[in-house]
């Protein structure tokens, strides 16, 4: 049997449903009646300090969120394990039909962390077949090869959370419905990286990481 809900939830709730709920209830009743149609899926990280609906200010019924450990992609492959990602992806692009995939990255990651020390032999115990986060965060593992010998691990780990972003690009296009998708004109895929303390949103463009720029 599950236990209470921690009054904090209940009284955000309560706030909502008497503030929020009542500014948005003819939305929301519209989007019952008429259905989801999001222009954009966001790939974020499960990380409580990123907020997707509030760095891109947007409404109910915009945007299409996947949250999962370091906001990675595995490549496609039928066999295996579940892969909610992946299920997520297909949704978005086959039913859904959104025009924007963005996978959206940020600063301080512990899921890029994990896989840093993981990959260094700091963290023995994610490497066990048991650890699903291990498992998880090896999607990285590629990244982490990629890495240089230069540079400290501060700005390594900085490296291998951009490089958590460019791989899951690449591992999309390896979704045939994306590719189709991307060949036809109806897709388009993004990177991008949240400096979470300075709120600035970095662009994956031509091969690096530059400023969204604000009109």
């Amino acid at each position: 049997m599950s236990s209470a809900l921690p009054p904090n939830l209940i009284k955000g709730y309560a706030t909502w449903k008497k503030e929020g709920y009542s500014e948005r209830k003819a939305l929301l009743q519209r989007l019952v009646k008429e259905g989801q149609h999001p222009t954009t899926m966001i790939i974020s990280c499960c990380d409580s300090r990123v907020h997707p609906t509030t760095i891109f200010n947007s409404e109910f019924g915009e945007l299409f969120i996947h949250r999962n450990i370091a906001n990675l992609v595995p490549p496609y492959r039928l066999k295996g394990d579940e892969n909610g990602t992946a299920a997520a992806i297909e949704y978005a692009v086959t039913s859904l039909k959104v025009a924007h995939i963005v996978i959206l990255g940020h600063s301080n990651c512990g899921g890029v962390l994990s896989c840093f020390n993981m990959c260094t032999g700091k963290a023995p115990d994610l490497e066990k077949p048991s650890s699903f986060v291990g498992r998880w965060i090896d999607t990285l593992r590629p990244g982490f090869e990629r890495l240089g010998s230069s540079g400290d691990d501060k700005e390594k780990i900085l490296m291998l959370e951009k490089e958590g972003i460019a791989i899951s690009l690449e591992n999309l296009r390896t979704f045939p419905f994306v590719k189709q998708a991307i060949e036809d004109g109806s897709l388009s895929i993004h990177g991008l990286w949240h400096d979470i303390a300075n709120g600035v949103l970095f662009s994956l463009e031509d091969g690096s990481f530059k400023p969204v720029v604000i009109e």
